[in-house]
């Protein structure tokens, strides 16, 4: 048998012969099939390559989700450069210095989107950055920029290269060669550049789409930011190798959002669990066409059981898997699988995909092991080594607990953990607890000081619409779920959680705004 590709320019290679004028990309107007879109990326690739990009030189993207995204980072494989995807809610100072520590020789930059021109903050705040080429991804309007190539220009500027030469440096590619870095939410310090090769995102990325069953007949609505590992890697690298069809949402709205699984018939929807709690939750649901709904993917450090049960019962998807990945795992490494039952999907993260082994420290931290983990941190010797032990193991800083089956289950971040009179205390459990409070749509725990017990718990309740939950409401319940050195002492109501644009909530806010 022959093994599949294991670059991504022979992955798209593939797709297009294999898939050819199936749907690729679906964007709006714009629609390309896998043949168009190996067009797309070659003529992308063309410009790159008139512009002096050469094999291992990095290339910056900073946009939201569209269909350029796409194009933009498989071209940037396509000429063997490595993309370095920046967070869209980057102010320009952050943006500044990842391109800066990468050294980016190219930028794909949005224009005008959002009330915000990401390009002239960029130039305002950091003219010392000098980046030889940069193209701009039309999003309002489009837009003529001093100093920069519009979208528009590409296929005038690609005439200066052949086809023969792209596709020639498209097939030098290696496996192990770098194909993106993507860098840490920063949560714990300077955010750290992940790097990973191609054999390790493809393989992984399989391995993924063969659990959620993903094929070539689905039709792939990809609400996760292409800057994450959740949008970029389970989400167009994952549609690349079954064919299965790209449907990029730029920004979440919910309305939207049902709008377009109806229209486009949506087959599958993934994302943290805040995106299923919101569409559960919105009052145009009721009257909503979701039934080409099958399957769902979510994962997060704390996913509430009553969630998963809701998705599968009012949602009806026919598959809904919870998993797990890091950055420096690939994006990957644990997941259920279809034919889980309900009881194991609504408690697990799953057991290791394919390629991947699990183990747990002395102290119940999960340690992963695998061929696809991060080949290391960007320039930084000593954080790759604090993080891989000499036996290979990644630290993933989680707490878990390993059933006999090898299934996972998350119990929190070593770093959330707090001790209340000298017993460690999981918030993780605690919002377990919580979401089973009728009225509650989200919670999150955080350990606050207190001269008694050291610490104790805060939790912060988002009501459903239209419940009237008390504090006396809250604590009662906790006290008839939980041992009394785990139940909450203070309660604060919200309309709202922080997010990460990563869809977790933001629990070093929550504990600097109690300081």
């Amino acid at each position: 048998m022959t093994s599949p590709p294991q670059t991504t320019p022979l992955a798209l290679h593939h797709a297009a012969s294999v898939f050819g004028s199936a749907p690729a990309v679906s964007d709006g107007a714009v629609r390309l099939s896998w043949a168009e879109l190996l067009d797309s990326v070659r003529e992308t690739a063309r410009v790159l390559i008139a512009r002096g990009v050469r094999r291992g030189d990095k290339i910056g993207i900073w946009a939201p989700n569209t269909h350029h995204w796409v194009t933009a980072v498989l071209a940037t494989h396509y000429v063997g450069a490595v993309i370095v995807p920046l967070n869209t809610r980057y102010v320009a100072d952050e943006a500044a210095d990842v391109l800066g520590r990468v050294e980016a020789k190219a930028l794909f930059i949005v224009g005008s989107f959002l009330g915000r021109d990401r390009l002239a903050e960029l130039r305002a705040d950091a003219p010392e950055l000098a980046i030889e080429t940069v193209i701009v991804i039309p999003a309002e309007r489009e837009e003529a920029v001093d100093n920069a190539i519009a979208w528009s220009e590409l296929p005038k500027l690609a005439e200066a290269v052949s086809l023969e030469d792209a596709i020639a440096r498209a097939e030098s590619v290696r496996a192990e060669d770098l194909s993106d870095i993507l860098f840490t939410s920063g949560t714990t310090g300077r955010s750290k550049g992940v790097l990973i090769s191609h054999s390790k995102a493809l393989t992984s990325a399989r391995a993924w789409a063969d659990c959620a069953t993903l094929n070539s007949d689905d039709r792939y609505l990809v609400v996760p930011p292409f800057f994450h590992s959740f949008g970029y890697k389970a989400g167009i690298l994952a549609c690349l190798v079954t064919g299965a069809n790209i449907l990029p949402q730029a920004t979440f709205d919910v309305p939207e959002t049902m709008r377009l699984i109806h229209d486009e018939r949506i087959s599958v929807l993934t994302g943290p669990p805040t995106i299923f709690q919101t569409i559960l939750e919105h009052p145009a649901r009721a009257t909503a066409d979701l039934s080409s709904l099958r399957v769902a993917v979510t994962g997060a450090a704390t996913v509430p059981v009553v969630l998963i049960e809701r998705m599968r019962d009012e949602l009806r998807f026919d598959v809904v898997l919870t998993a797990y990945g890091q950055t420096e795992s690939g994006g990957f490494g644990l997941m259920c699988r279809p034919e889980d039952s309900a009881e194991t999907i609504a408690n697990t993260c799953g057991r290791a995909i394919d390629g991947f082994e699990v183990n747990l420290a002395d102290n119940g931290e999960l340690l992963l092991r695998s061929s696809q983990i991060m080949v290391g941190y960007l320039d930084d010797t000593q954080a790759t080594t604090d993080t891989i032990d000499k036996d290979g193991w990644l630290h993933t800083g989680d707490v878990a607990v390993i059933d006999e089956r090898g299934y996972v289950k998350i119990t929190d971040r070593l770093k959330d953990m707090y001790i209340s009179g000298g017993f460690n205390v999981y918030p993780a459990e605690v919002e377990q607890a919580m979401a089973r409070l009728d009225g509650v749509a989200e919670t999150a725990v955080i350990g606050v000081p207190d001269e008694r017990m050291g610490e104790v718990g805060k939790v912060y309740v988002v009501r459903r619409p239209g419940a009237e939950l008390t504090t006396e409401d809250v604590l009662a319940h906790a006290k008839k779920m939980l041992a009394n050195f785990k139940v909450p002492r203070f309660v604060e109501f919200r309309d709202q959680l922080p997010y990460s644009a990563a869809g977790k909530v933001l629990k070093r806010q929550l504990r600097e705004e109690t300081e």
